[in-house]
């Protein structure tokens, strides 16, 4: 046994659950005031309660920058593990109000899009019909945005990918995402009896920029083809003023198949799928969850749903 990390571990039990909270705080804010604010507690405390950790452990946890500070590596270390023990608590409490009361609790799921129309909205749809008391808050977002709020707390799990390296989520892969291309009803397009290649880089394509994983996937399926980049005078990563491009212009997006299924299959719809299939899907997605903690009850139900689904 480490005979220096014992004592060490010792004296770390002996840390106030609201000087743990003023840390994780602190960690996000850089900022005493702040810190000391969202804990509920005035700043003269909130230095007290600092020089009495570091008077505790014996180690320096933040030094003075100008008029703000920043944790040392000993502070962002021991902030990052009072972050995860807030929201171990946070997610205990879930777990005793429901078996406490029986009732099913709030489940916090993030998706991309895709994977939002094509898993989540109908897992969703069967959940309220087999548990009324069901009730669910869904974030349709970037990969990038999703695993950040997975990683705060705020998720309890998210259909997203992961980057390279990544350290604190853990990831069960599920499935590709094929790109269908999508036009209003009535775009010029429609009317040929063969659509080529050529014919769609004579219009303008909306999407990301060149960092999205879609736009990257597109520009290197194009590459593969020999074709040149297509125009893109706007770029954007918003679904609903993509959306809103595509029913004022006779630009073409390339869309998750998912949710152009979604407006094929509907006439009222003002968008229609082109009937070319370039080969374009995007790397494989994942049921994403917090390394080292388990779902409630009723997010595991909803994830195994999701699972049995993909």
């Amino acid at each position: 046994m480490n005979t220096t990390a014992q004592p060490l571990a010792t004296l770390l039990r002996q840390l106030k659950p609201v000087q743990l909270r003023l840390l994780a705080e602190l960690n996000n804010s850089q900022a005493l005031g702040v810190a000391a604010a969202r804990v509920g507690i005035a700043q003269p405390a909130a230095s007290r309660h600092m020089a009495e950790m570091e008077a505790l452990l014996g180690l320096a946890l933040h030094e003075r920058q100008g008029r703000g500070l920043t944790l040392t590596p000993v502070g962002e270390a021991l902030a990052r593990r009072a972050a995860r023990i807030q929201i171990e608590l946070a997610d205990a409490a879930r777990d005793i109000s429901e078996a406490a009361t029986g009732r099913s609790g709030v489940v916090r799921v993030g998706a991309v899009t895709g994977p939002a129309l094509s898993l989540v909205l109908p897992a969703l749809t069967e959940f309220q019909r087999l548990y009324p008391e069901f009730r669910a808050e869904v974030t349709v977002a970037t990969s990038v945005h999703l695993c950040e709020q997975l990683r705060a707390g705020h998720l309890d799990f998210a259909l997203a990918r992961l980057s390279l390296g990544e350290t604190q989520l853990d990831a069960h892969r599920i499935a590709g995402e094929p790109l269908s291309l999508v036009v209003r009803r009535g775009h010029p397009l429609v009317v040929l009896p063969n659509i080529t290649l050529d014919d769609l880089l004579r219009y303008e394509w909306v999407m990301g920029d060149d960092e999205t994983l879609l736009t990257q996937t597109v520009m290197a399926r194009l590459a593969d083809l020999h074709a040149p980049a297509p125009l893109r005078r706007i770029s954007t990563s918003s679904f609903l003023f993509t959306l809103a491009l595509l029913n004022q212009t006779d630009a073409i997006a390339p869309l998750a198949t998912p949710v152009a299924t979604s407006f094929s299959g509907n006439p009222s719809v003002p968008f229609v799928t082109l009937p070319l299939d370039l080969g374009m899907t995007v790397a494989p997605f994942s049921l994403v969850t917090r390394i080292g903690t388990r779902l409630t009850p009723s997010a595991q139900r909803l994830a195994d749903a999701i699972l049995g689904m993909a």
